[in-house]
């Protein structure tokens, strides 16, 4: 537990130290909005690493306004209604579109 925690961590900084200031360069958003978005993306992805039900791995998180868009594959209904619960669970989300594929 303590590997997947630090992961988790390692993953939270990445995001936030290599992608603050794309999308403010881009005029998509104020920079405080931007860094909230980045904190609800690595909130998001952080519990799906946690969760035993979702492959956090195999699913993209996306943040913008406080929209989250989730992509990428799951093994079944269940895992990609579990993606978008969890997504919903985030203090600060407003909406999430579910784009998560079904893999046969």
């Amino acid at each position: 537990m303590t590997i997947r925690t630090t992961f988790a961590a390692t993953i939270a900084a990445a995001v936030l130290l290599t992608a603050t200031g794309c999308a403010v360069s881009r005029g998509q958003q104020t920079v405080g909005g931007y860094v909230d978005d980045a904190g609800i993306t690595t909130l998001v992805k952080s519990r799906m690493l946690e969760d035993k039900q979702v492959a956090g791995t195999s699913i993209s998180v996306e943040t913008l306004n406080g929209t989250v868009m989730l992509s990428g594959f799951a093994k079944n209904a269940t895992e990609k209604a579990a993606a978008e619960r969890i997504a919903r669970g985030v203090s600060g989300v407003k909406r999430v579109d579910n784009e998560i594929a079904i893999r046969p």
